[in-house]
């Protein structure tokens, strides 16, 4: 039976770096500056023999709920609210503050199991506040160093105190995976959602629009600009399409990101985008189609990604003709990704959802498009008889063959016989060719030209 646990704790105590260490992989951004987390985080956590559901959170502070703070507090609240049990953290090497004192009765009001941990215990700088600790009326602390992974065994025993049903050992206990697999088998079709990471410009309205399609308020929103800092990854059924989507920090102009934390989101933005099998990138309406806008379609399309154009905040602009605009723009600056489906949007609003989600189920049927053999050479025997390989220093190439040997994004090799003289402007004709020929619009066509050895060179 899996369970559910919140980290909760004042900025700065190790919160995320325990995330970190329970799931095994550097998820949540880490630095030394407090509040650094804001959205709360998910994960699947393994202690030992245990299996369950982490959630990392923002530093409670006190602060109007309008706030950013405020509203980073109510986004810890609901983690809380969610949980099977709370591990309230503090910093042992500070002590008990004022500030622990308050939330810790905040903990209490909430009625779940609590597991008091002193982070920061490592040597004898942590005993004063692991002491002081007992305090708070929470139990026993359980002395830990998330940084170096010490006290694991001791955290283990208070999870398994603290929620016993729950940490039985069971017989036979399925594996979801495995479980996942064999329902795979069985129906001839997966069910694994499409991965779908969602980039733009600040303050382009990317947690607003996927607040809206999973209908709550799960991920922190406002007017301020840069509020996302971790890529935050939820799963939404939305009719029937099951969407894994992943909320990423704005990108700016690298030359004007100098903070280092704001570099540390831009790259966990980018790592989304290259896990990512069809990306959304959000424009905003009354600034559309800005250089940095260019440079992030380009990024996508040369990592291999399926794309698709996000028109956000069109409730704000005049609708007259907008759509016959933005496809001759984005076809004149986006060669590269010709056809890219263009939806007009509002998350604020909720429009054009399920237009969005249709584009996004297209896009990513065309990215992993196989064509076969015989009709690929069937189109290079006719675009060539209309337009043959010009002449290079008075010898022809001989365009031989074609063949698709992977997808995701539709990949081709052109067997030739002299491909390093094989014009850019040659290859481009034969890309849109193929784009236009076997319905390829939106994602990237790698053409790779391959040179046969000639058995009688020597």
């Amino acid at each position: 039976m899996t369970f559910s646990l919140a980290i909760v704790g004042r900025p700065n105590v190790g919160k995320s770096t325990l995330f970190n260490r329970l799931v095994g992989k550097k998820l949540a951004l880490v630095d030394d500056r407090p509040g650094v987390t804001r959205d709360r985080r998910e994960g699947d956590a393994r202690l030992g023999d245990l299996a369950f559901r982490i959630v990392d959170t923002a530093g409670l502070e006190e602060a109007d709920a309008a706030s950013l703070e405020g509203r980073m507090r109510a986004q810890t609240e609901a983690a809380i609210g969610d949980a099977d049990a709370i591990l309230f953290m503090i910093d042992a090497r500070m002590g008990l503050t004022p500030t622990d004192r308050a939330f810790a009765e905040l903990v209490r009001r909430a009625g779940k199991p609590v597991i008091l941990v002193a982070n920061k215990s490592e040597g004898r700088g942590g005993e004063a506040g692991t002491l002081e600790a007992f305090a708070l009326g929470l139990g026993t602390p359980v002395p830990l160093s998330a940084e170096h992974g010490e006290g694991l065994s001791d955290l283990y025993d208070a999870i398994c105190d603290a929620l016993p049903d729950e940490t039985r050992p069971e017989e036979e206990v399925e594996d979801p995976a495995e479980a996942a697999a064999e329902a795979d088998a069985a129906d001839g079709a997966p069910r694994r959602p499409i991965k779908v990471a969602v980039l733009g410009r600040p303050n382009a309205g990317k947690s607003t629009l996927i607040n809206r399609l999973l209908g709550e308020d799960r991920l922190l929103t406002g007017p301020e600009a840069g509020i996302t800092r971790d890529s935050i990854s939820v799963e939404v059924d939305y009719r029937g399409t099951r969407l894994e989507l992943f909320d990423t920090a704005g990108l700016r102009k690298r030359a004007r990101i100098e903070d280092k934390l704001e570099k540390l989101s831009a790259a966990d933005a980018l790592r989304a985008m290259k896990f990512a099998e069809v990306v959304v990138l959000l424009v905003d309406a009354t600034r559309p189609f800005e250089e940095q806008d260019l440079r992030i379609a380009d990024l996508v399309a040369r990592e291999g990604r399926a794309l698709v154009i996000g028109y956000n905040k069109s409730d704000l602009v005049p609708r007259g003709g907008i759509a016959t605009r933005l496809r001759e723009e984005a076809d004149r600056l986006l060669p590269q990704v010709k056809g890219v489906p263009i939806v007009p949007v509002s998350g604020l609003m909720g429009h054009g959802l399920d237009k969005l989600v249709e584009g996004i189920s297209k896009a990513h049927k065309v990215w992993n498009k196989r064509i076969a053999t015989n009709p690929l050479n069937r189109f290079l025997q006719q675009v060539t008889d209309a337009h043959p390989p010009p002449a290079v220093s008075g010898r022809r190439v001989k365009l031989r063959y074609i063949t698709q040997p992977k997808a995701r994004p539709p990949s081709f090799v052109l067997f030739c016989s002299r491909a390093d003289a094989v014009p850019e402007s040659y290859i481009r004709y034969l890309v849109n060719g193929l784009r236009e020929t076997f319905d390829l619009p939106g994602v990237p066509i790698r053409l790779t030209m391959r040179q046969k050895d000639n058995p009688y060179a020597e």
